[in-house]
């Protein structure tokens, strides 16, 4: 009998003591109709992480806009010309601190001629100030007032930590499994399932619709194949990922496929998959025979954006948080776009 009460206490201290240690409960929030099991999901132990790497860094303030043009003090500035000598010189130190913190100004510039464009990375900088003014005056359908600044992507890295390349379908690399057919790896692209592990190069670089189910039954409804069924949802599970959000953030779960049902963040979606391929194609691929070759993909690629690359994980990058007001310049008026049809019903 004593041995019984001795295990009953060691089993109830065991009890006791794994129940002090439980992890905080999943959160859980109504975002659509009762009994269409719209519900955002979160977990606080995982949303820790993210908030730190959220954070926004501390600005150093807007610079005034009066003064000798950076045009007029520097040599060789063929991008932001216009602003005034203190403004320029403020985004630059910023911009160090955003993209090379460790290298300093000698990332982009010659210490004994900074006017030279001898460096690869002050060609692809220059272009990339651009991309960000393209993305803030053109892409407001996405970015809101909001916008997007280096650090949104960079924070702190020379190279965005979430890019990616293309890849060969057929590769099989230090396995014997044979052609891959572009899926059956483990990869966090796609939530480690057994979908296509690169969906981006037909849904983020070439003009293929993510669109897969039909109205009507076969044989003369939806005609689309298993493959392009997995394709998509490998899509979808990245932007799940990438978002740190449930299928139902812009689903109705009881008519997926229904715009009129979606949430408005559906809507806001669509235009971040319009302004990726812009992203992509006017500024990312164009700059492939400037990166050295140890920068290129396996395919000879250059690294480009995905939803991830901003988002890192949480709805809105930054959690919403604008660093616009202290660099205005970055979200004027800039004159190219890649065309897009403006319709909501046509996507």
């Amino acid at each position: 009998m004593k041995k019984l009460s001795l295990s009953f206490v060691v089993l109830l201290a065991s009890v006791l003591a794994l129940t002090g240690c439980e992890r905080p409960s999943f959160q859980k929030a109504q975002n659509g109709f009762r009994g269409t099991a719209m519900v955002d999901i979160q977990n606080p132990r995982i949303n820790e992480e993210k908030a730190k790497l959220n954070e926004v860094p501390q600005s150093l303030g807007a610079a005034p806009a009066s003064g000798d043009k950076a045009s007029n003090v520097y040599k060789n500035v063929k991008v932001l010309g216009n602003l005034s000598q203190a403004q320029f010189t403020t985004f630059m130190v910023s911009m160090t601190n955003w993209v090379a913190p460790n290298e300093g100004c000698v990332y982009c510039h010659n210490p004994a001629n900074f006017a030279e464009d001898s460096k690869y990375t002050k060609t692809v900088s220059r272009r990339m100030i651009q991309m960000t003014q393209n993305i803030n005056a053109n892409w407001k359908d996405h970015v809101a007032q909001t916008g997007v600044t280096c650090y949104t992507c960079h924070r702190g890295n020379n190279i965005p930590q979430n890019v990616w390349f293309k890849e060969n379908p057929q590769t099989a690399t230090g396995t014997a499994l044979g052609n891959r057919n572009g899926q059956n790896q483990a990869a966090t692209s796609v939530g480690y399932s057994s979908l296509t592990y690169e969906p981006f190069s037909k849904y983020l670089l070439a003009s293929n619709p993510a669109r897969i189910q039909g109205k009507d039954g076969l044989p003369n409804g939806n005609v689309h194949s298993f493959q392009e069924t997995e394709d998509v949802y490998g899509l979808m599970m990245h932007f799940s990922k990438a978002l740190g959000v449930n299928c139902t953030y812009c689903h109705n779960s009881r008519a997926f496929s229904d715009w009129s049902q979606s949430t408005p963040q559906r809507s806001q979606a669509w235009y971040g998959i319009q302004m990726v391929k812009d992203v992509n194609n006017t500024y990312m691929n164009p700059l492939t025979s400037i990166f050295p070759a140890h920068r290129l993909g396996v395919e000879g690629d250059v690294a480009k954006a995905n939803c991830l690359t901003c988002h890192q994980g949480v709805n809105k990058p930054l959690y919403g948080k604008s660093m616009i007001a202290d660099y205005p310049f970055l979200a004027e008026s800039y004159p190219t776009k890649a065309a897009t049809t403006k319709t909501v019903a046509a996507k």
